[in-house]
């Protein structure tokens, strides 16, 4: 038994080790404009940046937020609209082709709506818990809305209340069809698959995929400050995708993107499809092209590392776009080649989730 699984091992390895130099090799063939500061040492470049509008959020998610709660930070060192906006036009002008605005909960910002401006990317997108999205959707569609992620992990009222420490699990599915309705070109739900938790409930989930055209994501439990994360609590993809076909037959592979970080199957005759994000179980850190920006105006190169620079401060100490951009790309550089491993992410010193920004 210990000899096969050392074989399996070496397999294990050699496959990712192929695919990993497949989606390089994509990457390779059509890489757009990157400024020098957004390339690290690995030879990856970032071109998709998320922004964080708020750390306030109208869920209080038991893996997102501790059950105590978070510090906020003061409304005065938080980035403002004209701070948002200028650093937006820096990425995009070093070569950044699609932002995302995550929170906390983004709509829970009063000026959401001028902030999401087209910025002449390839996708402006956001991430939202569904509760207040509903009749914000037609004014976001019309300000460049193109790809919308709905957090949802259970069908249950009861325990979405448990889960998120309160209620409106209706809410967020009418948001999804109406998202479908006014027109949003790529709708996806996200799911957080937490064993014991909600792990039985994930063909209720594919069931959602028969008629309506969503990617329905589901997205492996992992450690981040407060939300008490055990390996035990994780289920590996590949359970979750052999408790799929067992149901359905096999699935449909899809093609993935080269900078994609979710593996994509669809169900022979469903409108929608579903996918994967298996960032603890087979990392996809070789293609990593995201940065991240925290509400109070860090940059974060990694969503596990604890390492940040302070553009925020810097901005209102007037240097200028050049001086940031210097900033960034000692950040950039400082990138690692990968994430280290569960158990030292488990006991790692980061932010909680919703600090970061989904």
């Amino acid at each position: 038994m210990v000899l096969e699984h050392k074989h399996w091992l070496v397999n294990e390895n050699r496959r990712r080790d192929y695919v990993g130099e497949a989606k390089i090799a994509g990457i390779e063939r059509d890489r757009p404009y990157v400024a020098p500061e957004l390339q690290d040492r690995h030879q990856r470049q970032h071109t998709y940046l998320r922004i964080s509008l708020t750390e306030r959020c109208n869920l209080r998610c038991t893996y997102c937020m501790p059950a105590e709660g978070v510090p906020l930070t003061p409304t005065e060192k938080l980035l403002t609209s004209e701070e948002l906006q200028r650093l937006a036009r820096l990425f995009v002008g070093a070569g950044v082709t699609k932002i995302r605005l995550t929170g906390g909960e983004p709509t829970v910002r009063k000026d959401i709506v001028d902030i999401l401006r087209p910025l002449g990317l390839q996708s402006i997108g956001m991430t939202s818990n569904g509760i207040a999205l509903k009749r914000k959707l037609p004014a976001l569609v019309a300000h460049g809305l193109g790809v919308l992620n709905v957090s949802l992990d259970t069908l249950d009222p009861f325990k979405f209340e448990i889960m998120t420490r309160r209620r409106g699990m209706e809410r967020v599915l009418e948001s999804v069809d109406e998202a479908i309705r006014v027109g949003v070109p790529k709708v996806k739900m996200n799911c957080v698959v937490v064993r014991g938790v909600n792990d039985r409930e994930v063909l209720d989930f594919v069931a959602l995929t028969r008629d309506r055209p969503v990617d329905m994501r589901f997205i492996e439990y992992m450690p981040f400050g407060g939300n008490r994360w055990e390996q035990k609590k994780l289920v590996p993809y590949r359970e979750l995708l052999a408790a799929i076909e067992e149901q359905h037959g096999s699935l449909e592979k899809l093609s993935d993107d080269p900078h994609d970080t979710s593996k994509a199957y669809r169900v022979p005759g469903h409108a929608g499809q579903i996918g994967f994000i298996t960032s603890m179980s087979d990392h996809f850190c070789g293609t990593c092209n995201r940065l991240r920006i925290t509400a109070d105006g860090h940059l974060k190169v990694c969503l596990f590392g604890n390492e940040e620079v302070n553009l925020r401060d810097r901005m209102r100490d007037g240097e200028t776009d050049e001086q940031l951009l210097a900033a960034i790309g000692a950040g950039v550089k400082r990138k690692r080649a990968q994430h280290a491993g569960m158990d030292v992410l488990a006991s790692s010193d980061n932010r909680p989730m919703i600090l970061i920004g989904g």
